[in-house]
């Protein structure tokens, strides 16, 4: 009789029921609580499992390998990897693999909601309604400034760069990039980041976080943006300043931003400073949460576990590392 590989979920309750799917081919093992496990915690779990599927956020490390030897997959069920230290996934030939193109389209939905939340000023106007601030019709209450013929900066000009920059067109937009290595077939035209910082309306992030890109949006980045303009990060909290972010919006350099993404997440704290500023909107991280584009980032990582359990290569492993494990 056949013994089972066996594969640790780092989340219960992910979306597309990946333990129906897993447990005729696995033992599955589950988180059993709420919140996240920590690196310790993740540790354990995973001991003696051949397979872990993980979620944003889970520490894909040296450590990680040294408390799980029998592990040969550490599945994502995310598109970023920035979680992943790469030099210790190749030392231990472990695969490590990611669930690239899937949720451009849904995550483009989402900035190009934060665009019109913060250029609008609607989460301040819901917020003082809810407060019982809406005495009368005035024609000076909660102005904001136009989406439909501005100008666009997307950095980044990925899936989903492109992906937002197909949304513009509805809107009349100018769109320009900076990065990516196409016009997306005559979406946008190729600048610089100066210059697009100069010239753009709205500004939207779509890089991953790594080395070159930490910290790229900045005191200096955001003086040469205009008062009027927006900022929007979908990316990764990382490659803003917040603190410079923050003094920006406060002091009037800059109109308004919209966070989906912080540097220190998941924030619990109510009285955070950022919660504070004027004129920003932040959201928890929901780029990617539909139904559908989560329930298929999940059953894309579930394949990969099993493609690697059954000996061969991953579908979408994270690049620079091995599909296989050895």
């Amino acid at each position: 009789m056949s013994i089972l590989p066996r594969v640790a979920l780092s989340r219960r309750g992910l979306p597309g029921d990946p333990v129906a799917a897993l447990t005729p081919h696995a033992d599955v093992v589950e988180w059993a609580h709420e919140r996240p496990p920590n690196p310790a915690e993740l540790r354990d779990l995973a001991a003696d499992c051949d397979a872990v599927l993980c979620w944003l956020g889970d520490r894909i490390d040296a450590d990680l390998f040294a408390a799980a030897p029998r592990l040969r997959v550490a599945a994502l069920a995310s598109a970023g990897y920035d979680g992943v230290d790469l030099a210790a996934v190749r030392a231990a030939g472990v695969v490590v693999s990611h669930v690239p193109g899937i949720l451009q389209e849904t995550t483009a939905d989402l900035a190009f909601a934060l665009i019109l939340m913060a250029r609008r000023r609607l989460g301040a106007a819901v917020d003082a309604m809810r407060a019982g601030g809406w005495t009368d019709n005035r024609m000076d209450g909660f102005l904001g400034l136009d989406v439909h013929g501005a100008t666009l900066g997307i950095v980044g000009f990925g899936q989903i760069g492109q992906a937002v920059a197909r949304r513009a067109r509805g809107f009349g937009m100018r769109v320009h990039h900076h990065g990516g290595r196409s016009d997306g077939e005559g979406l946008s035209q190729r600048v610089t980041l100066d210059e697009l910082l100069r010239t753009s309306d709205v500004v939207s992030l779509h890089l991953p976080l790594t080395d070159a890109t930490r910290g790229l949006i900045g005191a200096a980045e955001l003086a040469l943006m205009k008062p009027t303009a927006t900022l929007v990060n979908t990316a990764r909290g990382g490659i803003v300043d917040e603190a410079a972010l923050a003094d920006a919006l406060r002091a009037g350099r800059l109109h308004s931003a919209g966070l989906d993404v912080m540097t220190d997440e998941p924030r619990r704290d109510p009285a955070d400073p950022l919660f504070g500023v004027p004129n920003l909107v932040v959201l928890p991280h929901v780029g990617s949460a539909t139904e559908a584009t989560r329930a298929a980032m999940v059953d894309l990582a579930v394949r990969n576990v099993l493609e690697v359990l059954a000996g061969r290569p991953a579908l979408t492993p994270v690049p620079g590392t091995r599909p296989v494990p050895g």
